[in-house]
């Protein structure tokens, strides 16, 4: 006997991807991401190419993975895809220590953050 399957949580119409303990900030990480949220997929991709941020390589990377989700496991349009929603949230912090002068040290605190991508198909418009 095996464990019942979860309810799908999102919509037909969209497919997800996420990144779990990126090495960067939230606060930049959520700078990148805000770029991309509510635009089509393609020119969603075409930012985070161009972008010079340095996490902006990862972001692209996710939104790719959630492309390719909603074709291959959902079987979506993949011209009809936009960004519904791109959030960031904390992971962990690891604190290590760096040594001072005159016998002190400080405090230095390295941030991991999530990273969820959810892309869904637009709606037919009915003209």
């Amino acid at each position: 006997m095996s464990k019942q399957s979860a309810e799908r949580r999102l919509d037909d119409s969209e497919a997800s991807a996420f990144l779990r303990a990126m090495r960067t900030s939230p606060r930049k990480l959520n700078l990148v991401a805000q770029t991309i949220r509510g635009k089509d997929a393609a020119k969603a991709l075409a930012e985070l190419t161009f972008s010079r941020r340095r996490i902006a390589n990862d972001v692209k990377k996710v939104l790719q993975a959630a492309i390719a989700n909603a074709e291959n496991n959902h079987q979506l349009d993949v011209d009809k895809l936009y960004v519904k929603e791109a959030t960031v949230g904390r992971a962990f912090v690891m604190k290590r220590f760096h040594t001072r002068g005159r016998g002190r040290s400080a405090r230095v605190e390295k941030h991991f953050a999530h990273l969820t991508v959810i892309v869904r198909e637009r709606a037919e418009e009915t003209a």
